[in-house]
C-alpha cells in the first residue's frame, strides 16, 4: 500500500495521529500512473499485446504477425524483448504446441542473421522489413516441408503471401509502436499514424477471436467499442476509417463475420455525425447500426445478441475516463482539443516572440537614453574652460618658455596675461583673426614679443577651430543617433503590442453575416471575420464562380456597409478560372477622402534627365504622403540625389517611424556620404484621410498652396536644404483640409521661374485663383505653362507642379438596407 494511503497509527510527541485517507479522485489517479509504470515503463503491456497477436490468424491458417511485432519491438526496445517473445510464443502455444516451435524457430533465426548482419549495415531501420521477409518465406517453406515432407505450389503461394504481410506489417508497427509506448508525446499525429495505430490495434484485437464472455463475443465487443472511441473523439471520417480498417481485418481473420466490417463503417460513420450529443449520440449511432446491419448478416434470430455485445461496447465507452479521449483528441487534426492545443502553442510562440521583440525593443531605448545622458551629464562650461586652457597652454609653449620675461608675466601677473591672452584668442576667433587697435596697443605694451604670440595663436586657432567643429558634428551626430534609436524602439515596442493582440473571436457576427447574405439569395461558401474595429475592418469571403458579373462590388460590399454601418469596399478579388471553382474576396473599410493627383515636370532646356523628383506613398493607417525633392544643380548628378533622397524617405516612413526622425536620418546620411557641394530640398506632405489633416514638413524647398474656391493660401517653413548641417531643426506646419480643396506643391524652378517678377507669392497666388478648372492634371499643366511662357519659352531650370485634389469618398453603389428587406420578408 501506498504511505499516503496508510492507516498506521504513530507516534508523534506522545499523541497518537492517523494520516488523511485520499479522496476517490486521487485514488484513480495514483492507480493510474501505478498501471502506467507497470504496462508502459516496465514494459509488460508488450507482453500483454505480444500474446494477443502470437494467437492471432489470417484466413485460420497464416500467422504474419509474430516476426514483424518481434522485430519492430527489437529494433525500438531492445532492453524489452524478451518480454515481447514470450509473449508471442505463449500466444501461440494457445492455438498449437506447433505454432509455438515456429514462431520461437523463426524468432531465433532472425536474431542470428540479423545480428550477423549488423556490422555492415547502413540503416537496420531500412533493411528490417527485408529480413523479415525472407525469414518469414524460409521458415514457411522449411515448416511444410516438415509436416509434408515435399512441397507444392500451394505451400509456396502462401508462404509468398506471409512473407508479404510480414514486410507490410513490419512497416505498419514500426510507426505504431512508439505511439502506443510513448506516454508523453508532443507532435501530432499524422495520417499514416492513425491508418498504422487502427491497423495495429484491429490485429491485436484479432487475437480475441473465439474468446466469450456470457456467451457474447469479446472481438465484437472490443472491435465496436474502438470504433466508439474514434468516432467520439475524431468524427464520422475517422470513425468510418476504423471501422472499415477494423473489420476488414476481422474478416480475413474470421470469414464468417465478414458483415462486421459494414457493421462497423457504419457505427464509425453514423456516431462521427451524431457526436454532437456526445457519447449518448454516437452510442445511438452504433445502435442503430447494429439494429439494420445485424438483420442484415445475421437475421432477426440472433438480433438479441447483437445488441447485447453493442450494449457491452457502449457500457465499455461510457465507463472509460474524459481525460483519455481527450488526450487522444489533441494528437487528431480537425478536434477542437487539436485547435485550441494549436492555438496554445501558438500563443505561447507569439507571446515569445513579442517578448523578445520588447526586450529589442528596452535595448534600443536604453542605448538612445545613453547617447542623450552624455550630452545631458556634461559641463560645457567645464569644458570650455578646459579647451581654453589647452589652447593657451600649447601657445605659451611655443613662445613664453623661452622669454627671458616669463616669471614677470606667468608669475608676478599671472591674472593679467591670462585674461589678455584669452580677449586675443575670442576677438581671433570671432572676427576671423583680426583684433581690434585698443587691445592690440594694450598687448604690445604688457608683452616684449606680442607679435609672435599673435602669430602663434593665429596658427594654433585655425587647429582649436577644426577640434570645435568636429566636437560639435559628433555632439549632433549623437543627437541624431539617440532620435533615431528612439525611433526603432518605438516602432518594435507598437510591433509588439500587434503580436500580442489576439485575433477576436466573432463566429457569432460571421453567422449573422453569412445568414443574412443567404437570405438575400446571394450563395457563400465561407466567411472569416479578422477586425469589425470601427475603420478598420477586415473581412474574406469565398463564393461560388462569380463570372464576371461583380456581385462583390455591386451587391456585397454594400449589403455589408449596412450591416456594419460603415462604408465598405473590394481591396481585392482573386476569381476563379473554372466555372466550378470558388472566388476569394477582400472587404476592407473605405477611407472618408481620396486623393486624385496629377503632376507636370520638364527638364532644363527640354532634357530628358531632371534634377527634380516626386513621389506618392500609401502609408499604413490611412495616410497619404506626397514628396518632391530638387536636387542642387541640374543633370545627372542632382537626379541621383534628389531620387535617393525620395527613396529613403519612402523605406523609412513605410517601417512606421515618425516623420520628424525620418527626415534627420536623411539628412545625416546624406551628409556623411559625400563632402560635394551637392545637396537636395525635401516637400513632404502628410494627409490622413479619415480627417483631412495634413503636415508639411519643408527642409529647404519652396511655398506650397492650398486653394479653396477662389482663396489661396500660402504653406512655407524656413529651414537650409537637407544635407548641409549635420543637425537640422525640421518645422511642422499642420493645416486642416476640407474636400474639393486643391493642394499645390512645387520645385523652385516653378516658383521662382517667372520673369521680371518682384514678388513670386503674389505672382503664384494670383495666378492660382485664376484657375478655372479644379482638374489637379489640368491645374499642374496651367501653371506650368504660364511659368514658361512667362519666360519667353524658356525652361532655365528643371520644373515640377505636383496637384492634389481632396474628396470625399463617395461609393459606386449605395447602400442596400438588409433590415428593411427582411421586414418586408
Amino acid at each position: 500500500m501506498d504511505k499516503a494511503e496508510r492507516t498506521l497509527i504513530e507516534p508523534v510527541g506522545g499523541l497518537n495521529f492517523k494520516r488523511p485517507k485520499l479522496d476517490f479522485s486521487s485514488r484513480i489517479t495514483n492507480l493510474q500512473l501505478k498501471l502506467e509504470t507497470f504496462f508502459l515503463k516496465k514494459g509488460y503491456l508488450l507482453l500483454v499485446m505480444g500474446f494477443l497477436l502470437g494467437r492471432a490468424l489470417i484466413l485460420s491458417k497464416l500467422t504474419p504477425f509474430i516476426l514483424p511485432f518481434f522485430a519492430a519491438v527489437y529494433l525500438l526496445r531492445r532492453e524489452r524483448s524478451p518480454l515481447a517473445l514470450l509473449g508471442l510464443v505463449a500466444g501461440a502455444a494457445t492455438l498449437s504446441l506447433t505454432y509455438a516451435a515456429y514462431a520461437f524457430s523463426v524468432t531465433i533465426c532472425f536474431l542470428i542473421l540479423f545480428r550477423i548482419s549488423t556490422r555492415w549495415l547502413r540503416n537496420e531501420m531500412r533493411a528490417l522489413p527485408f529480413y523479415v521477409f525472407g525469414v518469414v518465406l524460409i521458415g514457411k517453406l522449411v515448416k511444410a516441408y516438415i509436416i509434408s515432407s515435399h512441397l507444392t505450389l500451394y505451400d509456396g503461394i502462401m508462404a509468398g503471401v506471409e512473407g508479404s504481410l510480414g514486410f507490410i506489417l513490419t512497416l505498419i508497427f514500426l510507426q505504431s509502436i512508439p505511439l502506443i509506448l510513448a506516454n508523453k508525446r508532443r507532435q501530432t499525429l499524422k495520417t499514416e499514424e492513425v491508418v498504422c495505430l487502427i491497423i495495429m490495434l484491429a490485429s491485436i484485437m484479432t487475437g480475441t477471436i473465439g474468446w466469450s464472455v456470457y456467451d457474447l463475443s469479446l472481438e465484437n465487443i472490443t472491435s465496436r467499442y474502438l470504433v466508439l472511441i474514434f468516432a467520439f473523439v475524431a468524427g464520422a471520417t475517422v470513425g468510418s476509417t476504423v471501422g472499415v480498417v477494423t473489420g476488414l481485418i476481422f474478416s480475413l481473420a474470421n470469414v464468417s463475420s465478414f458483415y462486421q466490417m459494414s457493421l462497423l463503417a457504419f457505427s464509425g460513420l453514423l456516431g462521427g455525425l451524431l457526436k454532437e450529443g456526445r457519447k449518448v449520440g454516437v452510442a445511438i449511432g452504433l445502435f442503430i447500426s447494429t439494429l439494420l446491419i445485424g438483420m442484415y448478416g445475421e437475421g432477426s434470430m440472433n438480433i438479441d445478441k447483437t445488441l447485447l455485445e453493442s450494449a457491452a461496447a457502449v457500457l465499455l465507452f461510457f465507463l472509460t475516463p474524459q481525460a483519455l479521449t481527450s488526450k487522444l483528441a489533441k494528437y487528431i487534426p480537425g478536434t477542437p482539443e487539436f485547435q485550441a492545443e494549436q492555438q496554445q502553442y501558438m500563443r505561447k510562440m507569439r507571446d515569445v516572440t513579442a517578448e523578445r521583440v520588447e526586450q529589442f525593443s528596452s535595448v534600443f531605448q536604453a542605448l538612445s537614453n545613453s547617447f542623450s545622458a552624455y550630452d545631458e551629464m556634461a559641463d560645457w562650461k567645464d569644458e570650455e574652460s578646459r579647451e581654453l586652457d589647452y589652447f593657451l597652454s600649447n601657445v605659451t609653449e611655443r613662445t613664453c618658455q623661452l622669454c627671458f620675461k616669463k616669471e614677470h608675466c606667468w608669475s608676478r601677473n599671472l591674472n593679467t596675461t591670462y585674461d589678455y591672452m584669452k580677449d586675443l584668442m575670442h576677438e581671433m576667433d570671432q572676427n576671423d583673426g583680426v583684433i581690434s587697435g585698443k587691445l592690440s596697443r594694450d598687448w604690445k605694451k604688457h608683452c616684449v614679443n606680442s607679435q609672435k604670440v599673435i602669430n602663434i595663436m593665429q596658427q594654433e586657432l585655425t587647429f582649436f577651430q577644426a577640434n570645435q567643429k568636429l566636437k560639435k558634428q559628433v555632439q549632433e551626430s549623437r543627437r541624431l543617433v539617440a532620435d533615431q534609436l528612439l525611433g526603432v524602439s518605438t516602432v518594435m515596442g507598437d510591433f509588439a503590442k500587434e503580436i500580442q493582440r489576439e485575433r477576436d473571436n466573432h463566429h457569432k457576427q460571421e453567422e449573422m453575416i453569412y445568414e443574412a447574405l443567404q437570405g438575400f439569395g446571394i450563395e457563400i461558401e465561407n466567411v472569416e471575420i479578422y477586425s469589425l474595429e470601427q475603420g478598420n475592418v477586415d473581412i474574406d469571403m469565398t463564393i461560388p464562380f462569380c463570372n464576371g458579373h461583380g456581385e462583390c462590388e455591386k451587391l456585397i460590399a454594400p449589403m455589408l456597409s449596412d450591416i456594419l454601418g460603415e462604408m465598405i469596399i473590394v481591396t481585392s478579388e482573386e476569381c476563379a478560372s473554372v466555372p466550378n471553382g470558388f472566388c476569394h474576396v477582400t472587404f476592407r473599410s473605405a477611407k472618408a477622402y481620396v486623393v486624385e493627383t496629377g503632376v507636370a515636370h520638364a527638364a532644363k532646356d527640354g532634357g530628358f534627365v531632371s534634377g527634380d523628383s516626386y513621389s506618392t506613398i500609401r502609408l499604413s493607417g490611412g495616410r497619404h504622403a506626397v514628396a518632391i525633392s530638387d536636387g542642387m544643380g541640374n543633370g545627372e548628378r542632382a537626379h541621383i540625389e534628389s531620387k535617393e533622397t525620395l527613396k529613403l524617405l519612402q523605406k523609412i516612413l513605410q517601417s512606421g517611424i515618425e516623420e520628424k526622425i525620418a527626415i534627420k536620418s536623411i539628412n545625416s546620411i546624406l551628409s556623411l556620404r559625400t563632402t560635394d557641394e551637392i545637396f537636395s530640398t525635401l516637400d513632404l506632405a502628410m494627409i490622413d484621410l479619415q480627417n483631412a489633416t495634413a503636415k508639411f514638413l519643408k527642409i529647404g524647398s519652396t511655398p506650397s498652396f492650398i486653394k479653396r474656391g477662389t482663396s489661396v493660401k500660402k504653406v512655407q517653413a524656413s529651414n537650409l536644404p537637407i544635407g548641409i548641417l549635420q543637425e537640422v531643426e525640421v518645422e511642422v506646419v499642420n493645416e486642416q483640409l476640407k474636400a474639393g480643396d486643391l493642394l499645390i506643391m512645387m520645385s523652385d524652378g516653378v516658383f521662382e521661374g517667372p520673369k521680371h517678377v518682384e514678388n513670386y507669392d503674389l505672382w503664384m497666388k494670383r495666378k492660382i485663383s485664376e484657375l478655372a478648372t479644379d482638374d489637379p492634371q489640368a491645374v499642374a499643366d496651367l501653371i506650368m505653362e504660364e511659368v514658361i511662357r512667362s519666360r519667353s519659352n524658356a525652361i532655365e531650370d528643371d520644373m515640377t507642379v505636383v496637384v492634389t485634389k481632396i474628396k470625399h469618398n463617395t461609393p459606386k453603389w449605395a447602400t442596400i438596407p438588409i433590415s428593411k428587406q427582411r421586414k418586408k420578408a
